[in-house]
């Protein structure tokens, strides 16, 4: 084995072009007739469009809402006191107080103050202090999401009805 003789794989010739008809890379140089790319200097951006106004100046730069953006209607604790001992707090009733304007949004139930009652509360979703605080004052929390809805940390079918709503500490 001589090493003038050793073939490295890898190795691929540099594609020499402007060399004559004969190499298959004269005269253009690959490059095709006359037009923008064919010329020396130089070429266009990655987002050249031709002359049309490109995407990325055409969309917004100081953000944007996304499609799948879920807005919620927020509820302090404190307000929730207004409510009679033992009262079912849900969209329904919020709406009936003023706190939302439509049975329909989505409620978040957020731990600002205290909670002097027992309630349960039926929303959307909610902060961890508030589900604490919640807790800590006897009540009782629910978020229904469909299909499914979650009793005090126990996921429940939506058919059945729910037990007492103590939270097991498993």
């Amino acid at each position: 084995m001589r090493l003038d003789k050793l073939r490295n794989a890898n190795f691929k010739k540099k594609k020499r072009v402007g060399r004559g008809p004969g190499s298959g890379h004269g005269k253009t140089s690959g490059r095709g007739h006359k037009g923008q790319k064919a010329r020396a200097g130089r070429s266009t951006w990655v987002g050249f469009e031709g002359g049309q106004m490109p995407l990325i100046r055409r969309v917004p730069k100081r953000g944007f809402t996304g499609p799948g953006k879920k807005e919620f209607r927020l509820v302090n604790l404190k307000d929730l006191n207004q409510f009679e001992r033992d009262a079912e707090v849900n969209p329904a009733a919020l709406k009936a107080r003023g706190f939302i304007k439509k049975e329909s949004e989505r409620v978040k139930i957020l731990g600002s103050g205290e909670l002097k009652i027992p309630l349960s509360v039926k929303a959307h979703s909610f902060s961890k202090a508030a589900l604490e605080k919640i807790e800590k004052a006897g009540g009782r929390w629910q978020i229904a999401n469909g299909k499914s809805q979650i009793v005090n940390g126990k996921a429940e079918k939506i058919k059945a009805q729910s037990g007492k709503g103590t939270k097991d500490e498993n």
